[in-house]
This record gives C-alpha cells, sequence and structure tokens, in this order.
C-alpha cells in the first residue's frame, strides 16, 4: 500500500466532515466534497454548511484554527474530478444503499488504481455496497468505521469483505495507529460491527434493567461510572452525550438486522425511550435529556427528568454506600468481586451483576460472528467507550468459571466455547508466558500471542522486567534500552514533588555517565504532570514555612536548568495536562515529543502565582529573545505584550499543534497524533540528537526590555481592570509577571543572564505567596479544582 499523503471525504454530514478534520489535524491535505444543492447559485451550500458546523464544534474537532487550510471544499458536479490523486478515498454520505453504490461507481472511474477505497458505513453491509464493482476494486475496498468525535475516539473498526486484500487492512492499521493516532481493530462485515453491536446491547439492557426495577437516574449513574471502569458519562449522562435519536436509531437498526440473534429482544428500546424521542428530549443537543442544564441563584444546575411526569426536578446526590464501600477495596478487580459478592445483599450491587454479567455473556456468544479475536472485542469497547476493560478482560478479573457459574445461576446463557475452554483446563481468556500476553482463540482453542503495536513501549512491563534503576512514591527511573533512560512521574496527577526532584537528581547523575546516551521524561498517565503539589505549597505557606518553600522553587529552577545544560540530551514526552512545572520541564529540554491532545500552559496566574520553574524566563527567551536576535531594530513590545498575556491569563494550548502557535513548542519539537508512541518516538529523538549532541552554550541570552516596557504592559493590566475584566488582585499577580519578564528595575533595556530573571522568578513567586488573597486562591483550587477571581 503506497504511503497515504491527500484524502477525499465524500459527503461533509457530521461524520465526513468531522473525519476530513481528523486527517487534516493529522497533516494529510484533504478534499472534502458534497453534492451541489439543486437550487441556488452556490454549488459548495451544501459542504461548506457541513465544514462549518465542524470548525464551530464543541468540542473541536480541529486542533488548531490553521489546520483548516488543509481542507479544499468542493462539490460532485463540478469537481469530482480532484479524487484523482488521492491516496485513500472515504465515503460518508447518507446511509442508503443505492446512493452508495451510484456513488462508488463514479468513483471506480475517476480513483488511481492504487488508491485505498474504504466506507465509514456502520449500518450496511460492505459487501452490498462494494456489489457490481471490478475485481481490482474489491481488493482495495474496505470499513473504516470512526467513532464519533474521530478527533478524540481511538477506536478505528477495520472490516474487511471476503475479496479484500489482507496488505490493505494491515496497511491501514498502521496508517491508523501511526498516521491518524487511532487503535485499529479487525471486524467482521456482521451488523453494527463490534463496538455498536456490543454497545447496544449493554445499552439498552441496562436502561431497560433500571426503569423496571424502580432505579433512579441520578443512582444508576453514580454506580456505573469510574467505579466499574467506565467513563465518568456512566449511562445516562452517556445517552445525553451521544444523542438519544443516535443511540436509539442504532438500537432499532441493529434489531431489524439480526434476526436472529438469540437476545434481539434486548435491543429494544424502552418504551421511556420512545417517548423522549416524541418529546424531542433527545440530551445536550436540544438542551435537555436525562438532564437539563439550568441557572438558578446564579449558579449553573443540573435538573432530572421524572420519567413518570417528564418533568425536571432538582437533582440530588444519592446516597449510594456501595460506592465507598467499593473503593476500598482497591483496583478495578477487587472492586468488581467485591460487588459480585455483594449481589445478594445490596440493591445496587445486584443492578451492577444483573447488567454486567448479560453483557460478558453476550459478548462471548458473538464471538467468533463479528471478531475472530477477543483482543479485538475488548479494544472496541475500551477505545470506543472509554472503558478500563473490555469485556474478556473484565471477566478475566472475575474469574472465568466462578463467573460461568453465576451466570448459570441466573439462567444466563453461556457460549459453548467458554464452556469448552474450561473443559478443556484453559481458566482464563489471557495468560503470560515467556513475557509475552497470550490470549484464547475460540477457532484454534488454544492461546495465540496478542496483537503487539511495535511502537508501543510498555514502562510496567520494563519494571516487570526488572529494568527500574531506581524509584520513590512520586518517580522512578528506568532503562529503556540502548543507552537511553527514562524519568517518569507517578504522583497524584503526576505532580511535582520533593521525591520528584530525587529522583530527577538521580537522572541528572546518571547522565554523566558513559554508558548512556540520554533521557527521555515521560510516563503512561493520562496526564504528563499538572505542575507544583499545591498542597505542598498551601501547607507550607499556611505554617509560615516561606523558607523551605524558597528552597524547594531554587531546587526546580537548578535541575531544570542542569536538564537544559546536561551533557547528554535529554527529550521530555509530554499528554494531556502539561501545566505549570509540567511545561517547564519541556521548555528546559533539547526537544519535546508531544501527543496531539497535550494541553499544555502556565496557569500559575489562576492560583495566584508565577511560573517560577523558570517558564517565566522561558517565554522571555523564546517569544521575546529570540526574534530580537534575529532583527535588532523590531520593536520588543509585541513580542513582550504576547508572552505577558500567555501567563497573566494563564492561557492553555487546546492542543499540540495550538502548543506550537503559544510559542510553547518550538519547530523542531514533534507532535505525535498517537498518544501510545510518545516513548518510543522520544527514545529515537534521544538517539538521534546523542550522534552529534553538544549542550547549548550559557550566556547573556535574555533580553530584558526595562522598566519603560514595564510600564506599558501594567498599562494594558489597568484597561483590563476598569472596565471590570480584571480583578485589582489579578492587576497584583499580572505586576510580578510583568516584572520579571522586563528585567526586574532595570532603566534601560539589555541581555542579561537566565539566572537574572529566575532570581525575579523566585521573589515574585514568594511575594506573592504570602498574600493572603494568593492563600484563598490555592485553597479554593484544591476544593473545587476551579479558579477563584478574587
Amino acid at each position: 500500500m503506497r504511503q497515504i499523503r491527500k484524502v477525499a471525504v465524500l459527503g461533509a454530514g457530521t461524520m465526513g466532515a468531522a473525519i476530513a478534520g481528523h486527517c487534516a489535524n493529522a497533516g494529510l491535505d484533504v478534499e472534502l466534497l458534497d453534492i451541489a444543492p439543486e437550487e441556488g447559485d452556490d454549488k459548495n451550500a451544501v459542504v461548506k454548511g457541513g465544514f462549518e458546523r465542524m470548525t464551530k464544534s464543541r468540542p473541536p474537532a480541529l486542533m488548531a484554527k490553521s489546520v483548516a487550510d488543509r481542507i479544499r471544499l468542493g462539490n460532485f458536479e463540478e469537481d469530482f474530478e480532484r479524487i484523482a490523486d488521492a491516496d485513500w478515498i472515504v465515503e460518508a454520505i447518507i446511509e442508503k444503499l443505492g446512493p452508495k453504490q451510484e456513488l462508488w461507481a463514479r468513483v471506480e472511474k475517476t480513483a488511481r488504481e492504487d488508491a485505498v477505497l474504504s466506507s465509514n458505513t456502520s449500518g450496511i453491509p460492505l459487501h452490498e455496497v462494494a456489489d457490481g464493482r471490478s475485481e481490482g476494486f474489491k481488493k482495495r475496498f474496505l470499513g473504516t468505521h470512526f467513532f464519533n468525535p474521530p478527533r478524540y475516539l481511538k477506536l478505528l473498526e477495520l472490516i474487511p469483505t471476503e475479496d479484500t486484500d489482507p496488505a490493505i487492512v494491515e496497511g491501514m492499521r498502521t496508517f491508523g495507529e501511526r498516521v491518524l493516532g487511532k487503535g485499529g481493530v479487525i471486524a467482521k462485515d456482521t451488523p453494527n460491527f463490534i463496538g455498536n453491536r456490543l454497545g447496544s446491547f449493554a445499552g439498552m439492557q441496562s436502561v431497560t434493567y433500571a426503569f423496571e426495577n424502580g432505579y433512579g437516574i441520578e443512582e444508576i449513574d453514580a454506580i456505573t461510572g469510574p467505579l466499574i471502569g467506565h467513563p465518568k458519562t456512566a449511562t445516562f449522562r452517556l445517552n445525553d452525550t451521544v444523542g438519544l435519536d443516535i443511540a436509539v436509531g442504532v438500537a432499532e437498526n441493529l434489531y431489524e438486522a439480526v434476526p436472529e440473534d438469540e437476545s434481539r429482544e434486548d435491543l429494544k428500546p424502552h418504551p421511556k425511550l420512545k417517548e423522549m424521542l416524541e418529546r424531542n428530549l433527545l440530551g445536550n443537543k436540544t438542551g435537555s435529556g436525562f438532564y437539563k442544564r439550568d441557572k438558578r441563584d446564579g449558579k449553573t444546575v443540573f435538573d432530572v427528568l421524572d420519567l413518570e411526569t417528564f418533568e425536571y426536578k432538582p437533582a440530588s446526590d444519592p446516597n449510594v454506600p456501595l460506592v465507598n464501600r467499593a473503593r476500598e477495596q482497591g483496583d478495578l478487580a477487587d472492586r468488581l468481586r467485591y460487588i459480585m459478592d455483594n449481589a445478594e445483599k445490596d440493591r445496587h450491587a445486584k443492578y451492577l451483576r444483573d447488567t454486567l454479567l448479560p453483557y460478558l455473556a453476550y459478548s462471548a456468544r458473538r464471538i467468533p460472528e463479528i471478531s475472530d479475536t477477543l483482543v479485538d472485542a475488548d479494544h472496541a469497547m475500551e477505545w470506543g467507550f472509554g472503558h478500563k476493560a473490555g469485556p474478556f478482560r473484565t471477566w478475566d478479573m472475575l474469574g472465568v468459571e466462578e463467573t460461568v457459574n453465576r451466570m448459570k445461576s441466573l439462567d444466563i446463557e453461556v457460549a459453548e466455547w467458554v464452556e469448552e475452554m474450561l473443559a478443556s483446563g484453559n481458566d482464563s481468556f489471557y495468560r503470560e508466558e515467556d513475557g509475552r500476553e497470550l490470549v484464547y482463540s475460540p477457532l484454534s482453542k488454544g492461546y495465540e500471542p496478542v496483537y503487539e503495536d511495535p511502537m508501543v513501549v510498555s514502562l510496567d512491563a520494563l519494571r516487570d522486567e526488572g529494568k527500574e534503576l531506581e524509584r520513590n512514591d512520586s518517580a522512578s527511573l528506568l532503562d529503556l534500552g540502548d543507552g537511553v533512560l527514562c524519568l517518569e512521574f507517578h504522583s497524584r496527577g503526576n505532580s511535582i514533588d520533593g521525591n520528584t526532584l530525587e529522583i530527577a537528581k538521580k537522572a541528572l547523575a546518571a547522565l554523566e555517565r558513559d554508558d548512556v546516551a540520554g533521557l527521555v521524561i515521560g510516563n503512561e498517565g493520562s496526564n504528563f504532570c499538572v505542575g507544583a503539589n499545591l498542597g505542598e505549597v498551601a501547607f507550607a505557606a499556611k505554617g509560615g514555612m516561606l523558607q523551605i518553600v524558597e528552597k524547594r522553587v531554587e531546587a526546580l529552577q537548578n535541575i531544570l536548568m542542569a536538564f537544559k545544560y546536561a551533557p547528554k540530551p535529554v527529550v521530555s514526552a509530554p499528554r494531556g495536562q502539561t501545566l505549570g512545572g509540567g511545561l517547564e520541564i519541556c521548555l528546559h529540554s533539547d526537544r519535546v515529543v508531544a501527543a496531539g491532545e497535550t494541553y499544555m500552559g502556565l496557569v500559575e496566574a489562576g492560583v495566584g502565582l508565577i511560573p517560577a520553574g523558570g517558564g517565566t524566563k522561558e517565554l522571555a527567551r523564546r517569544i521575546v529573545s529570540r526574534p530580537l536576535a534575529k532583527a535588532p531594530d523590531a520593536p520588543v513590545l509585541p513580542f513582550l505584550q504576547k508572552a505577558f498575556e500567555t501567563i497573566a491569563t494563564a492561557k492553555v494550548a487546546a492542543s499540540g499543534l495550538e502548543a506550537r502557535e503559544l510559542g510553547f513548542l518550538d519547530e523542531d519539537d514533534l507532535v505525535v497524533m498517537n498518544a501510545d508512541h510518545l516513548i518510543a518516538t522520544a527514545k529515537r529523538e534521544v538517539l538521534d540528537l546523542a550522534a552529534s549532541y553538544a549542550p547549548p552554550e550559557k550566556g547573556q541570552n535574555v533580553y530584558a526590555a526595562g522598566r519603560s516596557a514595564r510600564a506599558a504592559l501594567e498599562v494594558g493590566v489597568r484597561t483590563l481592570q476598569w472596565g471590570r475584566y480584571a480583578s485589582e488582585y489579578d492587576g497584583v499577580v499580572a505586576g510580578q509577571s510583568a516584572r520579571v519578564l522586563t528585567g526586574g528595575d532595570l532603566s534601560l533595556g539589555q541581555w542579561v543572564p537566565e539566572e537574572h530573571l529566575l532570581r525575579l522568578e523566585r521573589e515574585g513567586f514568594l511575594k506573592l505567596l504570602g498574600n493572603e488573597k494568593t492563600h484563598e486562591r490555592i485553597e479554593a483550587m484544591l476544593r473545587t479544582g476551579k479558579p477563584l477571581r478574587n
């Protein structure tokens, strides 16, 4: 399969436009085409409408506004020939067989002979879509089913037909993983494939069970979220997010398409759901669903639907003792076993048992109908629905044989192949053997290696292999091989505390060794680093121990400067929230390999502080000093204002691409779409840099603009205060940022060493930390997770 650089997306509806947007996020050139309207002069009216809705969607479909420039709009009537040079053509038009077949007949006449051809259909058999096409067409045709929204959901179902070339399927899986950042699963050409087949069953039967057994909306959402390894949206909030019309429509279409399914009746939407559709209570898209967002007494509140009257009432915090008791048991496996053991004496545990076990059993009964592998079924639910564990990994947690016995006691049908597996002496779906993970195959009736993405480096697997060199409660130092080490944070929120700095010192010492090529700073948490441990800061400030804080701040500065000027390359690999000190680590690295979904920002102003780990200094160096070094006569104020506004308003990049626009990433830094590839890519960058590495030179490398520039920045703050856009204390905090950025009390602009601004950072940080209003902001953040404007 040739390299894919240009994509043609046919259909600019919700999914088509979003797929086009995500391909553009990945750096591909995109043709987005749709029908020309029958009336009106603008032949692109339809495609423009879909494109504009996509660019305004929430959450944003595009990683940066500039990404839209990679998408060219057109229509089927005037611009169809543009698909002739596309490497991949994906169709996402109306879900009707006739129009799809007609469109593909046109495509076959126009497309290159080696272009990959795919449909995003979720309800029409792929072999029927390809019916009538040539043998050459069918070899390169498959389903590529994205989950909505494509930017955020990892799952990409690949659905070959009997005629699809296996090399095309594997090529698209690799392309999906490495370019689009997806996790590919191979699904059979059956109704709703894997994710929606299992998800519809689980969703409809769990809602029906709740309605018919007197469970309330709030109490079900309290127990079906993180407690059992599912997202916070749980059950009813998930339906509001997806849209009840979508959830019901998928289930109804599936019901019609699977007359042979023994559990078909469980797919039927409950009558109350149908009544909600009639009342247009579809969820977030209509403003009202199971929940309704409202304002009372100046506060945002969520009311809940009364399913008897279909009116809204204030949502209550349900009293569910099971939640706390189960959490006390430990990890997900411990919680699930505790829930199963208490199902006969706790009504909430009973609900979870009576909905979870049918879902597990149904998943097994659908194998190998929908997929040949248990791994793909698990990944479909993990990547498409955000479950911590798919059905078979969950079943293993509960114990396969014990769970089968529970199912039989509840008259739940168990798949024959599961009983055969147990009878042959195999008591788990997954097992470890010689350092490899194996999975049971119902087809071969034995264990086979689990497919492994070669670009994924597992730090936990390295730990199991004895590659962990140092460890405490907050951080570890691991050996990635080839002379590359990894500094991993694993404190709460991956925040920076004293223990983190201790392991960082050991990493720095290791960089002096001849057998070490360099260092990766990264981890496998959802967030790279949320900054300093605010709890420690608050405790020290309240106790009047500012000297201890000063020493800790200076220690952080010294360590980050040591990383910057280390004898070997240091590469940071951020993902998720990379805030405050987390961003400062990246700013002092030789290179950054950031996930597409990386949210970077110097957010200290939100808690009444300024960046003091070198963050203010680095923005002054990058945003102000660099352009002035290239053009000494350029006016300094525009550059200074950009750096100042970024810090004073606590701007956070909404993606890795936007982080580059804000100046947090350099041109040489990389943005990787697949977060699971970060450690491997960062290791490769270390080795590339190590071949001819020399540390950066120290010197007078920061331009400090002086008192007059500082006054100009402060006038801007005053203007915001007069317009009531900033509070009086916002001005105090911003004033400290301005002081550091401009060099303190310097009368004239001049070049200064980095240490000059680092000293000013420490002074400003400590001065603010001694203010009661900063204490109030920190306490509010720790208590509510939201900034306080005092």
